[in-house]
């Protein structure tokens, strides 16, 4: 329960890990996922337009809500992908959008089952 292949994600874990109940995180998750989800096609449609300051915006709150989580896998994509869009380097980012909304979409599997 809570587990991914290979034990990646261990919700109970990451709840324990910020004193909430397997519930409360699974709660909070839920809207993590959505407004992640509303990120990441805001960070989409930047990288569209050639818009690197909307870009880094997309990127910086999707990392703050991941790595209040503790999720550090979708945190140091949206690190990169943040700091890659300040310095105005917007070639590699489709690429980390795509790993993102992987991330977002087995992290909404795990949630919701």
């Amino acid at each position: 329960m809570g587990l991914k292949k290979g034990g990646m994600m261990n919700i109970k874990e990451l709840a324990e890990n910020l004193g909430l109940e397997e519930d409360e995180y699974l709660e909070i998750l839920e809207l993590f996922i959505d407004t992640g989800m509303a990120d990441i096609e805001k960070l989409r449609s930047a990288l569209k337009e050639g818009n690197a300051e909307e870009a880094a915006q997309a990127a910086h709150s999707l990392k703050g809500a991941s790595g209040n989580l503790g999720l550090m896998d979708i945190y140091d994509v949206a690190l990169k992908s943040e700091e890659a869009a300040r310095n105005n380097s917007l070639d590699g980012l489709a690429e980390s959008v795509q790993t993102l909304k992987e991330k977002l979409n087995s992290l909404a599997e795990i949630a919701r089952k």
